[in-house]
C-alpha cells in the first residue's frame, strides 16, 4: 500500500491491498493525492463536496479488488518459481492464492513457520530482510 516496491524500481506491481497514494472522496469520488490527505486536520474532506475521504486501500473485513485478484491468480498460476516473503499466510484471502502456483520451484521466506511450510522446495526462517541482504543483484 506503501508504493515502496515502485520505488524500489519494481513493475507491473499488483496492489493487493491498494494504496495510499491513491484517495478518493466517499460521496463524489474527487481523486486526492497523498500530500493532500498528509495536509489535513482530523478526517479528511472533500473540498468540492464536503464528503469523506478514504485512502483506496482494503482494511479489514472489505473485498479485494476483483481484477487485481484474477491478475494474481493468472501470474501466479504460470510462474515457473515463486517466492512468498515476510508473511506467515494466515490472512486470507490473500493467504490462499499460493494454492495456485502449478510451478516446481516455491520458496517460503518468514520469521516463523507457515502452513506451506511443508509443501514449499526451500523455507528460510529468517527475516526477509535479513535474508534479501545476502542476495546480489
Amino acid at each position: 500500500i506503501d508504493g515502496l516496491h515502485q520505488k524500489a524500481g519494481s513493475k507491473n506491481v499488483l496492489e493487493l491491498h491498494g494504496s495510499v497514494h491513491r484517495n478518493f472522496c466517499m460521496h463524489c469520488n474527487k481523486f486526492f493525492d497523498a500530500e493532500y490527505m498528509k495536509n489535513s486536520t482530523g478526517i479528511p474532506k472533500c473540498d468540492a463536496c464536503g464528503g469523506t475521504i478514504k485512502p483506496d486501500v482494503v482494511l479489514y473485513e472489505e473485498g479485494l479488488d476483483n481484477d487485481v485478484i484474477e491478475q494474481s491468480l493468472y501470474y501466479i498460476s504460470h510462474a515457473d518459481m515463486l517466492i512468498i516473503g515476510g508473511t506467515s499466510l494466515v490472512v486470507y484471502p490473500a493467504a490462499g492464492l499460493v494454492r495456485y502456483y502449478r510451478g516446481h520451484k516455491l520458496v517460503l521466506i518468514n520469521k516463523s513457520s507457515t502452513d506451506m511450510d511443508s509443501a514449499a522446495d526451500l523455507v528460510l526462517h529468517d527475516p526477509i530482510g535479513e535474508v534479501f541482504s545476502h542476495v546480489k543483484f
